[in-house]
């Protein structure tokens, strides 16, 4: 098993900034793919961004430009910078990983909230 501990969420304006960090522990040999997900009020959890162990990147497009993912393997963290932050951006946000090893998961984070004030 592995456990997903998720930090760094909070209320700022419009405009502002905050970085989410999301430490794994226990089985975290083979962790492959890290990201998050995010899920607003009576909306669908989606995908915000992933990153592989190799570094490789995705993001959601309503994210492109102003958030930022990336990983720390020695440390089994992965941090999501958060820029230009906008209203629609409020939800609850999710770490998630995959293992390439039985058991691969998915694993979720027990979820922090992100309030972006008008």
């Amino acid at each position: 098993q592995v456990q997903l501990v998720e930090s760094g969420g909070g209320l700022v304006q419009a405009g502002g900034s905050l970085r989410l960090s999301c430490a794994a522990s226990g089985n975290t040999f083979s962790i492959n793919l890290m990201g998050w997900y995010r899920q607003a009020p009576g909306k669908e959890r989606e995908l915000v961004a992933t990153i592989s162990s190799g570094g490789s990147t995705n993001y959601v497009d309503s994210v492109k430009g102003r958030f930022t993912i990336s990983r720390d393997n020695a440390k089994n963290t992965v941090y999501l910078q958060m820029n230009s932050l906008k209203p629609e951006d409020t939800a609850v946000y999710y770490c998630h990983a995959t293992r390439l090893l039985y058991p691969v998961g998915p694993y979720w984070g027990q979820g922090t909230q992100v309030t972006v004030s008008s």
